[in-house]
């Protein structure tokens, strides 16, 4: 699939649209909780993996999977942690403190990279991270009486393991093996479903949690998948950031919209502080960049 530039951007406005509908899908369901949830939406995950990737990228993608490296299997692994905690942490605090948790990833695949190997960090994204950090800790701490430290650990164990995951693949790259993220998110359903599936006895979901499950699966999770990786073959890595960011916008709106789950005040503006940091970080960056070329 060929993109413009402009297809591409409103392609990836779709892409956060659907991610973003995790949070009012599961607020309509009727009996699922917690870890049966997520075990039958990564079931749906892989279902529909099966058929599109084929699709997409032929019969070898099997022999990929087969033939993967450390890097590959890690990301598999850190595919699972963020599927598993994602859902998890749905269950056990509200949409607007799980997505604005998780858009700080950015920043913390910059201070792991930083860490672990070698990348410089520039000023600006310091003074991100700060801010940024500043921001979740305001949101939570207005709220502490209502949340619990495990929501809140168990919702940054989302951009944790996204920073692991894409840390672990720039450094693969940078030694001459790129790692295909797509099938590695096959791979991260799988262990996934069979990391739930003994905690989601007893199944209790109805039919209709099944559907909504099965939308999850399919179109919040495996198609814009598969979209995000088309659109990264064309956008540079600051438009998905910042598009990216949309996924937090579209998420709280429709919980707000669709479930009736009002952001509280510390969410609202501790949520623009940490969207403010890195939509400057961003912006500053792509300027620079820009400049120098």
């Amino acid at each position: 699939m060929k993109l413009s530039h402009n297809r591409a951007v409103l392609l990836m406005i779709a892409v956060a649209l659907m991610w973003s509908t995790a949070g009012v899908i599961t607020r309509q369901l009727e009996s699922a909780r917690s870890f049966e949830v997520t075990f039958w939406r990564s079931a749906f995950t892989v279902l529909s993996l099966l058929v599109i990737l084929p699709y997409f990228q032929g019969r070898q993608v099997f022999r990929q999977i087969r033939q993967g490296t450390v890097a590959f299997w890690i990301s598999g692994v850190c595919w699972s942690v963020m599927f598993t905690a994602f859902m998890v942490a749905l269950t056990l605090t509200s949409v607007a403190n799980v997505l604005v948790t998780m858009s700080i990833g950015p920043l913390l695949t910059a201070l792991m990279a930083r860490i672990f190997i070698g990348h410089r960090i520039p000023p600006r994204t310091w003074v991100a991270i700060v801010v940024a950090g500043g921001g979740i800790v305001y949101m939570y701490a207005a709220q502490m009486a209502d949340a619990s430290l495990v929501s809140t650990l168990v919702t940054l164990m989302v951009p944790l393991a996204g920073a692991v995951n894409w840390t672990v693949t720039q450094h693969s790259h940078a030694q001459g093996h790129d790692v295909d993220l797509v099938p590695a998110v096959l791979v991260g359903a799988v262990i996934s479903v069979a990391m739930t599936l003994p905690l989601a006895f007893p199944f209790q979901a109805t039919g209709h949690d099944l559907a909504l499950l099965a939308v999850l699966g399919l179109g919040q999770l495996a198609i814009p998948c598969v979209l995000s990786v088309i659109c990264a073959r064309v956008l540079k890595a600051p438009e998905i950031s910042l598009l990216q960011l949309l996924e937090v916008i579209f998420g709280i709106l429709l919980a707000w919209l669709g479930a009736h789950e009002v952001p509280t005040n510390s969410v609202l503006i501790g949520g623009a502080v940490v969207i403010s940091a890195l939509v400057v970080n961003e912006l500053i960056g792509w300027k620079n960049r820009g400049m120098k070329t």
